[in-house]
């Protein structure tokens, strides 16, 4: 690509008023963006909820500048979805369809700066609103959904930094950075590839401004909170990483890290424009530093055993830039081959979309079609139960002696049986779980302790390894026969007396990650 002609046209993109082609351009962004909200907001209230969201709506009750797991921005907005929403998943879930289809219209900008006209704005929000990853992102409440809009942010403010020469976009750059921090850990990677592509390219010139020493100011000020959170708690969040990472690396979660580039993390039909993006910015001086922001996290995240997915929110940007890099190169070709590569490409997108979206989106509450999903997606399957489960309990609590039910207490063994027995047990007036996982046990045991325990996710063995005069008195299962973690690895249900140990010792030597 050419450096001239690629500058100029994204420098009159970015300065033309909102003229009647702007407004056709912004009209195909946000009906792509809308089509997707309303498919979402259609689907989204099927199942029930996940695991994680379980965990993440257990720590918005409990609200701090940090949890064991992740930074605190996700559950201070799952927070505010419980005050305006209650316990709607439709209502839960807006934050990650908004997310999502926030990102499907900046890809498209990101397109319009990089010189691409209608055809690339549309073929670029189209290909990330169809790859499975973003697809993914807004059938759930999770902090990815937001992780990868700040990612798709800062390479849309890097882009309009590049294009107007202007430092004070480094300002909006360090304010989405600092949101990263606030939402996943992993954004470091990103960060890492902001400053390599800075060495690496002539955006090294803007290490002498104070611009870009007041975004990083503004980053760190954003994440002051959180890091204050961390030290005062040793630092617990990256003992939980290395945990997770080395059971993920033990378990093969890592494995096809580059072969789940182009199956989970963009539309396979898009990878060419992926492809053509990373060349279009290696070859360019202006865009270099953009390409490096995709290497050096790719790199890292391979040579680290990091998961395929971690990679997804690098992608807009490459897709951007070879979408408006086709654009150019579908308007030298005669009509006839012109329409014939667009019907090939938009078939082809069209078809993996339409595949991804049956896979990963809960399109149909039953028949063939759910049946397919559940098969092939294992996160559907970890919507399956709950309620069930908590049903079940109440049914043991209910069974026990007046006694025993007037100090009773439920000890869950994971984040989705404490999530769901903290939001769905009130229902049932069963007492607030008691939990060794994750930010759960920060909060400690209750006092008084009780001396008689509903105990779940433990093995037998492990029941009666930990506490006394265990029984088995349920079965934790789903009456549609789905076979998920709970069902299959944590079906017994037991009741039994206290700990073994003195509870403060057994609350140090039970701590989980998970």
């Amino acid at each position: 690509m050419a450096e001239a002609g690629s500058v100029s046209i994204g420098r009159e993109q970015g300065l033309q008023p909102l003229d009647g082609r702007h407004r056709s351009e912004w009209a195909i962004l946000l009906g792509i963006a809308a089509i997707v909200t309303l498919v979402h907001l259609a689907t989204n209230g099927r199942y029930g909820f996940h695991r994680d969201e379980l965990q993440f709506l257990s720590d918005a009750r409990h609200l701090d500048w940090g949890f064991v797991a992740y930074p605190p921005l996700t559950p201070f907005v799952e927070r505010i979805g419980l005050e305006i929403f209650g316990l709607s998943m439709v209502g839960l879930r807006l934050f990650s369809v908004l997310a999502q289809a926030a990102a499907i219209v900046v890809t498209g900008l990101m397109a319009r700066e990089l010189g691409g006209g209608r055809l690339a704005q549309g073929t670029a929000a189209l290909a990330v609103a169809v790859s499975p990853l973003p697809l993914f992102n807004g059938t759930e409440f999770q902090y990815t959904s937001f992780d990868f809009l700040w990612w798709v942010l800062v390479a849309y403010f890097t882009i309009r930094l590049l294009n107007t020469e202007n430092p004070r976009w480094w300002l909006a750059i360090g304010a989405a950075v600092g949101l990263g921090l606030l939402t996943k850990y992993s954004i470091l990677f990103l960060i890492a590839g902001i400053l390599g592509g800075i060495m690496l390219s002539r955006a090294r010139r803007f290490l002498a401004s104070g611009w870009f020493w007041a975004g990083i100011a503004l980053a760190l000020l954003i994440f002051l909170p959180n890091f204050l959170w961390l030290v005062r708690h040793d630092f617990i969040s990256y003992h939980f990483l290395q945990h997770i990472h080395t059971r993920d690396v033990g378990e093969g979660r890592a494995d096809g890290f580059l072969k789940d580039q182009f199956l989970i993390c963009v539309n396979l039909y898009a990878a060419p424009l992926c492809i053509a993006g990373l060349v279009a910015f290696l070859r360019d001086r202006r865009y270099r530093m953009l390409a490096w922001m995709y290497l050096i996290p790719l790199a890292l995240f391979f040579f680290a055993k990091g998961r395929g997915y971690y990679m997804a929110a690098a992608y807009p940007m490459l897709i951007a830039m070879g979408a408006a890099e086709g654009e150019r190169w579908v308007a030298t070709l005669s009509n006839l081959w012109r329409w014939v590569v667009m019907i090939i490409f938009f078939q082809g997108i069209a078809v993996t979309g339409a595949y991804a979206g049956a896979v990963l989106v809960p399109l149909a509450s039953g028949g063939p079609l759910r049946d397919f999903a559940l098969q092939h997606h294992d996160d559907l399957r970890e919507e399956i139960g709950w309620p069930e489960l908590v049903k079940t309990v109440a049914g043991i609590r209910d069974s026990l002696t007046p006694e025993q039910q007037a100090s009773v207490g439920v000890l869950t063994g994971n984040y989705g049986e404490q999530g769901a027995i903290e939001m769905l047990g009130p229902a049932y007036h069963l007492p607030p779980p008691i939990s060794m996982t994750n930010s759960a046990w920060l909060r400690g045991y209750p006092t008084p302790q009780p001396t008689t325990l509903i105990v779940l996710g433990f093995s037998r063995e492990d029941a009666d390894r930990a506490f006394t005069s265990c029984r088995l008195a349920g079965h934790n299962g789903n009456s549609e026969g789905v076979k998920n973690e709970e069902s299959q690895y944590h079906p017994d249900i037991f009741v039994c007396g206290a700990p073994r140990l003195p509870w403060p010792q057994f609350w140090i030597q039970y701590q989980s990650f998970g």
